[in-house]
């Protein structure tokens, strides 16, 4: 299995970025998808998930803000990311999580991306 993000970088504050986290080795359309965040001397927290059915869930301190996206064609998760604040830098992560019948729990992480946000 692997989770490979892509599109962290520098960013000012207010611009945008749009991360991905192409999957393999998984039957990616039944996985719920998240995207986490670890920030320098703090512990690694939720921002936004999505399921299988398409329901998405976010983080309070970024709606209206972010927007995640699943393609299952090709196996894509987005997190779309507007008007970034210089306490959104940090490492993101990608998460694939199936939980079958509360007995059996798959969890995949990716390697993470940077972002940074600075001017």
């Amino acid at each position: 299995v692997q989770l490979v993000e892509s599109g962290g970088g520098l960013v000012q504050p207010g611009g945008s970025l749009r991360l991905s986290c192409a999957a393999s080795g998984i039957i990616f359309s039944i996985y719920t998808m998240g995207w986490y965040r670890q920030a320098p001397g703090k512990q690694r927290e939720l921002v936004a998930t999505i399921t299988s059915g398409g329901r998405t869930n976010l983080t309070d301190s970024v709606k209206g803000r972010f927007t995640i996206s699943r393609d299952n064609a090709r196996k894509t998760v987005y997190l779309q990311m507007n008007n970034l604040k210089r306490e959104d830098t940090a490492v993101y992560y990608c998460n694939a999580v199936l939980v079958i019948a509360t007995t059996k729990t798959y969890d995949y992480w990716g390697q993470g991306t940077q972002v940074t946000v600075s001017s």
